[in-house]
């Protein structure tokens, strides 16, 4: 039955029903909302710019260059040596420390014994306690467990050790020392007796160059960066508000924004956000784009991050040689956002007819409280939900018959047939 009768409801019609209800309590909680609903669509209107057709996936290029001086005892540094790439795209790392081992060639040699923690601990108790964990930290890594040795039984040769080096399969004496570690084909020597250069401080003072490019298909906009006065590019310095059009940046600068000590970024990396938000009812050359800078790794992992290597291969004597440099410094990652606008009819239309309709929910949410918490909120209902028509029998028209006779009592219409 209960199936029955929704069947049949189903295709009933409902029809509105205006109802003047005289409660000013229920009047003034209606235009109050009625005025939250127009409010809220006028706030969406004018800040969201709802009248724009939105686009919000721009294409984008970048092109980076760092510049800068520095100098470590009497030797002048300049980017050439500190920077990788020296001419970037979205990533550029500059190095304030390196690790240098010079001379290396292909041979064999004693492997990394992790006997020498002991030797090594004792000459980094100068060095601030963020860099000493940085050093202890990566001599235990790449100490090698099984290492030591005392005969050439305990060494398999071919075996590839933990940091790839293949054995020979002998067990020599460790340069000059008491115990014996396994040989290695390698370049040697190893990177236990790497040249540690003192932080690079002036790199504070390095600036980079960021050159965004960016287009919106869309609306067929090609959006830059260009200097106002494009002569003083290689002298300005970007600030929000007195040089907004600079894309030169002070390493200092991007730390201090990214609430970084630069003295502790080293193996940190930083990313550097640019956002266009560009309004093209206006001209589009007042779309600047904003910088905002965060650091992006975990500042508990600083061990294993922003570290690289590399290497400059010269020849000696006929023979190949190598000096590996072991490099730490900040990486800045520059990450692109866009969104523009621009004035269109059919975003209008949608959302002035969205607004329009959406008033309507003024008058369900004051049903649902006169309905629910107003006295007499039975009367109101039965008023309001009036099914009657269907419930009530329907009634014949009445119809008066009026017999009218002059003087006959039978009708001829039927051929003398009396009625």
């Amino acid at each position: 039955e209960f199936f029955r009768e929704f069947f049949l409801g189903f295709w009933d019609y409902e029809t509105p029903k205006i109802m003047v209800v005289k409660n000013r309590t229920l009047g003034v909680i209606y235009r109050i909302v009625q005025f939250l609903v127009i409010t809220y669509f006028i706030y969406v209107f004018i800040s969201q710019k709802a009248y724009q057709d939105i686009e919000t996936r721009p294409e984008s290029s970048i092109y980076t260059e760092m510049r800068g001086v520095g100098i470590l005892g009497d030797n002048v540094r300049d980017t050439t040596e500190y920077v990788r790439p020296s001419e970037g795209g979205d990533v550029i790392s500059t190095i304030l420390r390196r690790e240098v081992t010079y001379n290396q060639i292909q041979g064999t040699c004693a492997e990394v014994s992790p006997r020498l923690h002991t030797h090594t601990y004792k000459h980094v108790s100068h060095l601030p306690e963020s860099v000493k964990n940085i050093y202890i930290f990566l001599i235990q890594h790449y100490s090698v467990p099984s290492a030591n040795c005392t005969t050439d039984a305990d060494c398999v040769q071919g075996e590839m050790d933990f940091d790839g080096h293949q054995r020979t399969g002998r067990c020599v004496p460790y340069y000059n020392h008491t115990f014996k570690t396994c040989e290695i084909k390698s370049w040697c020597p190893i990177e236990e007796f790497a040249a540690v250069e003192p932080p690079l401080v002036q790199a504070i003072n390095f600036t980079v160059y960021i050159k965004n490019s960016i287009h919106f298909p869309k609306f067929k906009v090609l959006g830059n960066i260009k200097p106002r006065k494009p002569k003083k590019l290689l002298k300005c310095h970007y600030h929000p508000n007195t040089n907004p059009y600079c894309p030169v940046f002070r390493l200092g600068y991007i730390a201090e924004q990214a609430r970084e000590k630069f003295s502790e970024l080293c193996g940190g990396v930083i990313g550097v956000f640019i956002n266009w938000k560009c309004d093209f009812d206006v001209d589009p050359s007042e779309c600047i784009p904003s910088y905002s800078f965060r650091r992006l790794d975990l500042r508990k992992n600083l061990p294993s991050s922003g570290y690289h290597y590399f290497a400059k291969y010269y020849y000696k004597d006929g023979y190949e040689y190598r000096s590996l440099i072991k490099a730490y410094g900040i990486r800045l990652d520059v990450i692109v956002h866009g969104q523009a606008g621009k004035f269109s009819l059919i975003p209008t239309i949608i959302n002035t007819v969205t607004a329009m309709t959406s008033v309507g929910i003024c008058s369900i949410i004051c049903d649902w409280i006169m309905l629910t918490f107003i006295d007499k909120n039975e009367v109101y209902s039965e008023r309001k939900f009036d099914d009657q028509a269907s419930k009530q029998p329907r009634q014949p028209p009445a119809t008066e018959i009026i017999l009218t006779s002059f003087g006959s009592t039978h009708s001829d219409l039927s051929d003398g047939v009396p009625l």
